[in-house]
């Protein structure tokens, strides 16, 4: 084992194997051609922004569908709680008396 083998690497303390260095430049090189043969698709943008405007779409329309069930539900809860009040006249919509036309009397206050 030479001494260039066993140097630590760069910030970990743990000894590099042989012939590190050549794979990572080997490796290097090998991606950087693959990545200069990629070429982007002339209308990747148009693409993305479509998809995400379908995708916005989506949502508000889920937005709208949801918050229109929500308003349904609660008028429908609504209507069923008074649909379960008791049919007969309460005290309060019975209509006899004089004090009912009146209104509530106050207490008089003696001088």
């Amino acid at each position: 084992m030479t001494h260039r083998d066993a140097t630590p690497s760069r910030g970990t303390g743990h000894p590099r194997p042989p012939g590190a260095e050549r794979t990572e430049r080997e490796l290097r090189d090998a991606l950087q051609a693959l990545a200069g043969g990629v070429l982007p698709d002339p209308d990747a943008y148009r693409t993305a922004r479509g998809e995400w405007l379908r995708r916005e779409r989506r949502r508000r329309l889920v937005l709208a569908v949801l918050v229109a069930v929500v308003f349904a539900l609660a008028t429908l809860i609504g209507l069923w709680v008074l649909n379960q009040a008791p049919s007969d006249p309460g005290v309060i919509f019975s209509g006899h008396g004089a004090a009912a036309a009146d209104g509530p009397s106050l207490p008089r206050i003696r001088p």
